[in-house]
């Protein structure tokens, strides 16, 4: 543990007591209705807004991923530059520079791709996708979106003198160090560790738990690996998803946002004072996240109209926009805090 801080016990295991977030609206009728959960902090870690149930356990998915990423520079990864670093907690589309880069951590630490035990998949990014079964490429362990994650567990371990071939392992050293800094940077115990998509362990905390670690890194010193990894998050974008991706564009719309996604409607994002939030979509459809994300940013104090842009996703008619996803009224309208510069 780090700065002496306290972990409290694992959150409980329970079915999350969502409630509705977000609704589908077409031509001026709720046609559907996500469910959720949501949690707006204040710069000084109260929670100052929540929808649904922020307490029970739940899996982060790829949104634990800077968390990891913390974990790997304090067990001994070999130095990255920022670019590097950010892929490392990233979920990338498949761009070349996500693939060059992973394969440059890889050749740096002595690896090679057949080191890696990740799944293979197709590129997560729809062009880039497209463009590699164009080529007649099939799924491949480098593509797969977690590429950077791994290869990066790789060096680690490697650096460390661990074994390479069980480092998914959760009793592996590099796992249980991974876990130790979950644990520290969300302040309480992991309830459960199954196996995430990618194989690599995956620890189940609460969204209170996941939203307070955000701040933490957002909030963390320079010269403290926590720091260092928001740092390169925060101005590398598109390395820790992609050109194309909502997360990189909203991170460069809020000047000094660290924000991170995850599989099945996940999503942190937290300023440099230590205000967050924290969402999580019931049925894991990517399309309420970032409405919802903006809903609780707004909350944060950030301009209503630096997020319009991610307020809400368009419902289509006949190739027309007809309706919209959109936040729940109590999201939506209840009263601001009062707003704040972005940064």
């Amino acid at each position: 543990m780090s700065a002496g801080r306290s972990v409290a016990p694992p959150p409980v295991l329970r079915t999350p007591g969502h409630v509705p977030v977000a609704q589908v609206v077409r031509g001026g009728l709720v046609e559907g209705v996500h469910h959720g959960s949501v949690v707006v902090l204040a710069a000084d870690g109260t929670v100052v807004y929540q929808l649904g149930d922020a307490e029970a356990a739940f899996y982060p998915r790829s949104a634990l991923k800077p968390l990891q990423a913390v974990g790997l520079l304090r067990a001994g990864l070999p130095p990255l530059d920022d670019p590097a670093l950010a892929l490392v907690a990233a979920s990338h589309s498949g761009e070349e520079r996500h693939l060059a880069t992973a394969r440059r951590i890889l050749r740096d630490g002595g690896l090679t791709e057949d080191d890696l035990r990740n799944v293979p998949d197709l590129p997560y990014g729809t062009a880039e996708r497209e463009a590699w079964l164009a080529r007649g490429l099939g799924p491949d362990r480098l593509a797969q979106n977690c590429s950077g994650k791994h290869a990066a567990m790789l060096a680690t371990a490697r650096a460390r003198g661990w074994r390479l071939d069980t480092y998914l392992d959760p009793e592996h050293p590099l796992q249980r160090q991974l876990a130790l800094a979950v644990e520290e940077l969300t302040g309480q115990g992991i309830a459960q560790v199954t196996v995430d998509g990618c194989g690599a362990p995956l620890f189940a905390v609460s969204l209170l738990g996941l939203t307070r670690a955000a701040a933490r890194l957002a909030t963390a010193a320079p010269d403290t690996a926590a720091g260092r990894v928001a740092h390169a998050m925060r101005h590398h974008p598109e390395m820790v998803s992609g050109r194309d991706r909502d997360v990189a564009h909203l991170v460069r719309a809020v000047p000094g946002l660290l924000a991170k996604d995850g599989f099945e409607g996940v999503q942190i994002a937290a300023l440099p004072d230590g205000r967050a939030v924290g969402v999580k979509i019931a049925d894991g459809a990517d399309r309420a996240r970032m409405p919802v994300t903006a809903a609780a940013l707004a909350r944060c104090g950030i301009d209503p109209e630096v997020l319009a842009p991610f307020a809400t996703r368009p419902v289509l008619g006949g190739g027309s926009t007809v309706g919209a996803v959109q936040p729940v009224a109590p999201l939506r309208d209840d009263h601001l805090l009062p707003r704040s510069p972005a940064a």
